[in-house]
């Protein structure tokens, strides 16, 4: 097999490896979820009330709200809200508090200035920015590839893809380690505040690991893209 061929291939197959860890791990995080939101917590209280309680004792104020949707909680910064999702916010669940008290500590992040947080906002902004600016001129170029493959306007199509792909995988990677501090302050947060039990740590655990798989899934995915679109315009340049 040529080699030029066999490294079209690779890539190829490795992202079809990494799209079925992806729709793995949003299975793990759903049937997790699932799993504990039957699992009532022992102290009697609901997520929101958890991480008004985890906020106070940080002292960070910022504003609980609910919204619609299933596991759409996220934390605002810009709002400086956290917003808790319909089957959350009420909810005395092992697997609610859990969330609650990730998003909670994106809070925290932000109030300490913490470095990897402020790293990842930048980098959401420039890929926003920069992806404005390329995706409608690579929509078009999509629409002519054919006709200018193997020209010089072809390698702008490439490059220009290129640079878009590299700042997701910036991101992707800058919001891992944010993620997971995240979920460590919950699980400290829970457990030095004698909130919930040993065992029910353990549960809240799983479901944080789990919401995890989908950040190292979604930065797998984002890596093999990148290597395909080299592994173009390497070919490209032999062309």
């Amino acid at each position: 097999m040529d080699l030029i061929n066999l490294w079209y291939i690779i890539p190829s197959i490795l992202l079809l490896l990494a799209m079925i860890f992806v729709i793995y791990a949003h299975f793990k995080v759903n049937s997790t979820f699932s799993k504990y939101s039957k699992v009532r917590a022992s102290c009697n209280m609901t997520a929101s009330e958890v991480a008004r309680k985890i906020l106070d004792a940080n002292n960070v104020k910022v504003d609980i709200m609910q919204t619609e949707g299933d596991l759409t909680d996220n934390y605002n910064p810009q709002a400086q809200v956290i917003q808790l999702s319909t089957p959350v916010y009420n909810s005395s669940s092992v697997a609610s508090i859990g969330v609650a008290s990730h998003e909670v500590g994106h809070a925290i992040q932000d109030d300490r200035k913490y470095f990897p947080m402020k790293v990842r906002t930048m980098a959401i902004k420039v890929s926003n920015f920069a992806s404005s600016l390329l995706l409608p001129f690579l929509g078009i170029g999509t629409m002519f590839w054919f006709v200018f493959a193997g020209t010089n306007i072809g390698l702008i199509f490439i490059v220009s893809t290129l640079i878009v792909f590299t700042l997701g995988f910036i991101v992707n990677l800058a919001t891992l380690p944010v993620e997971i501090n995240a979920s460590r302050r919950a699980l400290n947060s829970l457990s030095s505040m004698n909130i919930l039990t040993e065992e029910e740590q353990s549960q809240v655990k799983k479901v944080l690991t789990a919401a995890a798989l989908t950040y190292v899934a979604s930065l797998a995915v984002s890596l093999i893209v990148l290597f395909r679109l080299l592994v173009i315009l390497f070919a490209h340049r032999r062309d």
